[in-house]
C-alpha cells in the first residue's frame, strides 16, 4: 500500500496580512505545498518567495490563470493523497492538523471524499489578547477544505483548486455528502478547526471599510481571461440567481447571509497564531 501524502494548495491574491501565518500553520503536516499568487499587487508575492527560501517543500508560482492552482493537482489524482485547500484568510490549528494527519495516514477516513469541520467566521481578531470573535459553523455555513484524491480517477474543468469542475469518481464515492467532523467533536476538540478571517482586512492595500466586502473569483470572473472575462464581467450584474437576488434585496452580501448565523462568540486565538492555548480556554 502506498504511503498517504498530505498536500497543501494555496491560491491567493492580495493577502499579505495573514498569508504567512496561514502557510506556517499547515507547513508542519504537508509533504508538499503548492502556492499560486494570482497577480497580487501588495506584498503577498514577496512573502511567498521568502517562505519558499525557508521551506523546501513549498513551491511558489505567479499566474494570471487561477485554474493553474487546480492543474497542479493532476499528478495526485487517483493516488493516496489528501489535499488541503488554504486561503489567505484561513488559519488552521497546527496541533489539531498534526493529530488529523496521523489519522489520515492511518486510513481512518479512507471511505470519505471530503471532510468539513468547525469554522469560526471572524469579524474581530485581538492578536495582543489572543481572542477571536465571530460566528461558528455550524450553524453558519462551513468551508470544505480537505479532499481525498484517492476517491477520483480524474478531476477536470475546475476554475480554481478544488472548486466545481468534473471529477470522475471511483466506485463507492460521490461529491456529497462530506464527512462532518463537527458532528462528533466540539470546537475545542475538532482537529480541522479553522479561523476564517472573512470579515477582516486581508491586504495592506485595503481600507478598513473594505473588510468583508471582497468578492470571490466566481463573482469577479477573475479566473477567466481575455475577451471572455470582459464579457462575463459586463453581463454579471444582469445574471443574479434567485438566491443572490434575494440576498441583494435584503441589502446584505452572500458572506453575511452564509457566515453570520447563530450567536456571536469569542474563542482562544492563540493556537492559530503560533502560541500555546490559554489554560482553561
Amino acid at each position: 500500500m502506498d504511503a498517504v501524502r498530505v498536500v497543501g494548495v494555496v491560491l491567493v491574491r492580495d493577502e499579505d496580512l495573514f498569508v504567512e501565518q496561514a502557510i506556517r500553520n499547515v507547513a508542519g503536516v504537508c509533504d508538499r505545498i503548492h502556492a499560486v499568487d494570482h497577480m497580487s499587487r501588495d506584498r503577498t508575492g514577496e512573502i511567498l518567495e521568502s517562505l519558499a527560501r525557508e521551506l523546501d517543500h513549498l513551491d511558489v508560482r505567479r499566474s494570471r490563470d487561477a485554474a493553474e492552482s487546480h492543474a497542479l493537482l493532476d499528478e495526485y489524482m487517483g493516488t493516496a493523497t489528501w489535499v488541503l485547500g488554504v486561503d489567505g484568510d484561513e488559519l488552521f490549528d497546527p496541533a489539531g492538523l498534526a493529530q488529523l494527519a496521523g489519522d489520515l495516514r492511518a486510513g481512518r477516513y479512507d471511505n470519505a471524499f471530503k471532510l468539513k469541520a468547525h469554522v469560526l467566521n471572524c469579524d474581530a481578531l485581538d492578536e495582543a489578547r489572543g481572542i477571536a470573535t465571530g460566528w461558528l459553523a455550524p450553524p453558519s455555513r462551513p468551508v470544505t477544505k480537505l479532499f481525498n484524491l484517492a476517491a477520483v480517477e480524474s478531476w477536470t474543468g475546475s476554475p480554481e483548486r478544488l472548486h466545481g469542475g468534473t471529477p470522475v469518481f471511483r466506485e463507492g464515492f460521490a461529491w456529497d455528502p462530506a464527512l462532518d467532523l463537527a458532528a462528533t467533536t466540539t470546537w475545542e476538540s475538532d482537529p480541522l478547526r479553522c479561523l476564517h478571517l472573512c470579515f477582516l482586512r486581508r491586504s495592506s492595500l485595503e481600507s478598513p471599510g473594505d473588510a468583508g466586502a471582497r468578492k470571490n473569483l466566481t463573482e469577479t470572473h477573475a479566473f477567466r481571461r481575455g475577451a471572455v472575462a470582459t464579457l462575463a464581467r459586463r453581463l454579471r450584474p444582469r445574471r443574479l440567481s434567485p438566491a443572490a437576488a434575494k440576498v441583494a434585496a435584503k441589502g446584505t452580501t452572500w458572506k453575511h447571509e452564509w457566515y453570520t448565523r447563530g450567536p456571536r462568540v469569542e474563542v482562544d486565538a492563540w493556537p492559530f497564531l503560533g502560541r500555546p492555548a490559554r489554560v482553561g480556554a
